[in-house]
Formats: structure tokens, sequence, C-alpha cells
């Protein structure tokens, strides 16, 4: 469906959320050239599984410390 000016979609938003929860493309155009689509919101394949890479990442152990030319690029205190 194609809706031609944003007066007409914003006299209709309603109506538009409802076909695009049916799984309906809307497409919304100004001057006649389409500028955005409105489809239906897509959920994550799975949910994250917060610690999958436990003890398959490890931090260097300098990995804090700041390099003397960095540190005064940015203008701190070298450590």
């Amino acid at each position: 469906m194609v809706i031609n000016t944003v007066t007409e979609a914003k006299a209709h938003l309603s109506e538009l959320l409802d076909r695009v929860a049916r799984g309906e493309e809307v497409i919304l155009s100004r001057a006649g050239k389409p500028v955005a689509v409105l489809e239906p919101y897509q959920q994550a394949s799975r949910p994250r599984q917060p610690g999958r890479l436990r003890g398959q990442i490890r931090m260097a152990p300098d990995f804090d410390v700041l390099a003397p030319e960095w540190a005064e690029a940015f203008g701190a205190k070298p450590s």
C-alpha cells in the first residue's frame, strides 16, 4: 500500500499500524516519491546469552596502561 502524503498518513496512522501488524508493508511518499517504509517489527531470532564466550577471551596484563606518547597526545600524565 502506498500513502501519498504525510497528512494522509497522520490521519490514518492507527489503521496503517493495524495493516502493518497484519504483515502488510506500507510505503510513505512525499511529492510522489517514496521516502519511508513501515513494516512489521521483527524481534531477534534468539535472545542474547551473556557469558557465552567466557574463558575464550584474554585481556593482556597491560591492557589499562596508556603508552606515554598516547598519554601526552591526550593531555594526560604518563603513568
